[in-house]
Parts: C-alpha cells; sequence; structure tokens
C-alpha cells in the first residue's frame, strides 16, 4: 500500500483529498437517519417535527452552495474549503451537545451550509484540474461513485457507533479536521488550483458576465434537470420499501438490499462506463440514453411480483442515475466560463439538493392522489420528458463536442 501511494503523482493525491472531503457531504444526513429514533425517544420529540433533523440540512445546501460558489470563485477555492471542513466539523459535533429540538435544528442548518461550501469549492478544485471534458467526465464519475458508496458506509459506520450511544456519532463530524489539514497540505494555491489575488479582483468587477452566464437557458434548463432527477431518485429510496412492504412484506434487511443494489448499479457505471459512452456515442446522447435507464425500471417496478426480477431492475435505475448526474455535471463544466466555474457547478449542486428537499411534497401529492403505484408512473414520466427535452433542445449543439468551453447563446 505504502509503494503504491509513493507512485501516486501529486494530482492523484490531490483527487483522493477531494473524493474524500466530498464524501462528507453525504455524512451530513447520513449519519443521523440510523440513530434517528434514539433522538425522538431520548430528546421526548414529536416523530413528525424530528423529521426536519434529518432533512432540513437539503434546504441550507441548496441556499449556500451557490452563495459559498460565487465566494470560492473570488476568494479561492482552497480558502473556502478549509473554512467549511472547520465549520462542518465544528457545528457537526455541536449537535450533539443539544438538549432540544430547536438548538438542534439550528445545528443541523448550519451544518448543512457548511457542506454547501465543502461542495462548491472541491466541485470547483476538481474541474480546474483536468482540461479535456473526458478527464472531468471520469473524474466527476468518481465523484458520483464514492457519493454513492459513501451513502452505504456511512449509516453503517453510525449505526455502529451509536451502538454505544447516539451522541458519539456527531463526533464523526470531527473527520473534517484532519481532512482540512490534507487540504492545505496538498491543495496549495502555487499548483494553478487557485487564482491569483488580481484575477480575484477582475472576477469581483465582472459580475455582470456571471449573472449573464446564470441566465443562459441552456445552463437553466440543466439546473431544473439537476433538480427534477434528484427529486426522482429520493423518491424512489422514500417509497420503494414501502412499496416492498405493502406488496411483498419486506424486511428492512431486504429493503437495504435493494437500495444498495441501486446503489451498486450507480458505483460500477460511473466508475468504468461513463467515460466510454461519451466518448463513442457523445455527452448528449449519453445522458438521454442514462434517463432511458432511469425510467424502465420505474416502469416495470408495479409489475413485478418475484424479488428475483426487482434486483436487476433496481441496478438498472442505479445504472442510469450513474450515467446521468455525472454527465450533467460534465456538461454544466463544460457551459460554465473557466473563471465561473465554481458558481456554477455550486449552483447546479444546491439545484440538486433542493430537488431532494422538495421531493417528500411534490411526490406526496401524488401519492395521496393516486397511491403507490402512481407515484412509480410519475417518477418514470419524468426521466422520459427530461431525456426528451435535452435530445431536442441540446441537438447539433456546439455542447456535444467534449472539448467545448463556450457558452451558446440562448
Amino acid at each position: 500500500m505504502s509503494a503504491l501511494i509513493l507512485k501516486m503523482t501529486g494530482r492523484d493525491r490531490q483527487l483522493l483529498v477531494l473524493l474524500a472531503t466530498g464524501s462528507l457531504i453525504v455524512m451530513t444526513g447520513g449519519v443521523i437517519a440510523p440513530i434517528f429514533p434514539e433522538i425522538v425517544t431520548d430528546l421526548d420529540l414529536s416523530p413528525a417535527l424530528a423529521g426536519y433533523l434529518v432533512s432540513s440540512h437539503f434546504l441550507t445546501v441548496a441556499i449556500f452552495s451557490p452563495i459559498l460558489g460565487i465566494l470560492a470563485d473570488r476568494l479561492g477555492q482552497v480558502r473556502i474549503l478549509v473554512v467549511s471542513l472547520v465549520f462542518y466539523a465544528l457545528f457537526g459535533m455541536a449537535g450533539g451537545l443539544m438538549q432540544s429540538f430547536l438548538p438542534m435544528l439550528i445545528t443541523r442548518g448550519l451544518v448543512g451550509a457548511a457542506s454547501g461550501g465543502i461542495a462548491a469549492a472541491s466541485l470547483g478544485l476538481l474541474v480546474k484540474m483536468y482540461d479535456s471534458s473526458e478527464e472531468r467526465s471520469q473524474a466527476i464519475a468518481y465523484v458520483s461513485s464514492v457519493l454513492t458508496v459513501s451513502n452505504i458506509i456511512y449509516p453503517v459506520l453510525a449505526g455502529l457507533v451509536g451502538g454505544f450511544h447516539w451522541r458519539l456519532v456527531f463526533c464523526l463530524y470531527g473527520l473534517a479536521l484532519p481532512l482540512g489539514l490534507l487540504v492545505v497540505l496538498t491543495l496549495q494555491p502555487k499548483k494553478g488550483l487557485e487564482t491569483s489575488s488580481s484575477e480575484s479582483s477582475v472576477k469581483a468587477n465582472n459580475s455582470d458576465q456571471l449573472i449573464q452566464a446564470l441566465k443562459n437557458p441552456f445552463i437553466l434548463q440543466i439546473f431544473l434537470t439537476l433538480c427534477l432527477t434528484a427529486a426522482t431518485a429520493y423518491a424512489v429510496i422514500i417509497y420503494l420499501p414501502l412499496y416492498l412492504k405493502a406488496t411483498m412484506n419486506s424486511t428492512t434487511v431486504l429493503n437495504g438490499i435493494v437500495l444498495a443494489s441501486q446503489a451498486l448499479g450507480a458505483t460500477a457505471i460511473s466508475a468504468f462506463g461513463v467515460r466510454r459512452l461519451v466518448q463513442r456515442f457523445g455527452l448528449i446522447s449519453t445522458i438521454g440514453c442514462g434517463f432511458g435507464c432511469m425510467a424502465l425500471p420505474l416502469m416495470i417496478i408495479p409489475q413485478l411480483q418475484d424479488l428475483v426480477l426487482l434486483f436487476p431492475t433496481t441496478i438498472i435505475f442505479g445504472v442510469g442515475l450513474g450515467i446521468v448526474v455525472p454527465s450533467l455535471y460534465n456538461l454544466l463544466s463544460n457551459l460554465a466560463p473557466s473563471e465561473y466555474q465554481s458558481s456554477i457547478l455550486a449552483a447546479g449542486t444546491g439545484a440538486n439538493f433542493l430537488g431532494q428537499f422538495l421531493c417528500p411534497s411534490l411526490f406526496g401529492l401524488v401519492l395521496s392522489d393516486q397511491g403507490l403505484i402512481g407515484v412509480f408512473y410519475v417518477a418514470a414520466s419524468l426521466p422520459l420528458m427530461l431525456g426528451l427535452l435535452m435530445l431536442v433542445n441540446f441537438r447539433g449543439e456546439i455542447l456535444n463536442e467534449p472539448r467545448s468551453r463556450s457558452v451558446p447563446k440562448g
């Protein structure tokens, strides 16, 4: 292992540090869900009200990712990343000391805000490390894979630590501090990952260019696509276990395995398949294919009565999600002017988390009117619609060329 580390290039080490810091975005909520029942019991909370302890960070990530992305472009991504990691650790660990609902809710919101800074700065640094669209696509796919795996690892880790006492789980947020030290040691401004103060000054005087870029209809469409894609993916996480319980009397273990199979599909295709698909078919066609892979399983699930067929179906859905999300971020990085990449990518991250936050409200209306089966059919229609809009609106655009860095006029 030590020999392997010594053979790694400086950029490889930087990538590993960014992947590790990016995984903390998943930890924000992932370590709370397993200990949620204990929090409700010990603090004597209403389960309905306490649910905001698990979901409130989605909203603050959505709000603060764009804001901190703009600051990262102006002040430097490394600075924002280190500060965000420090506050992430402090606010996260403070949550374990809270004795009532409101103080804990405030710390949860602040951790979400710090997560927005981590997402904005780390993604901005990542895309600056690679010149070609193919390399960026592969790097973003690695991020998607790490986040997917982290969605499995962090809840398990929290469950193990929570077995001693639920308050100890909040100590896991302290992992951000050594990661902050690694960022300082490996991601130095002199390595070309930061902008100079003179460049930052120029950016500060060109806010109109950022606003103009954010008004670009192609960028706005990607924001909406990321939002609705995230809402669809989160709907599966929420409503698939309910459907399996109602139709197959599934256990919590089975539900976990089914959701893990989805994560397995997303991880495999993100790490090993997205780059080849983009090389062969182009970015837009690859995204359309991914949306098709998302929609088909959602139409099939309500017809399934056999568990044997359920697993390949959810794996295919994960494959589609693993194609779509990194490809959308790659497309967004191609659209973004280089000096505003952190700002625009952070806004995309905000749209993603906003979709997760809005998911229970959007699909809750469908559930009350059409039932669980209706949820899956509506969820299937969204990827089909989004994929069709991508193919129609982006067809023939320069965006389909991997090395394009220009922003087409709307």
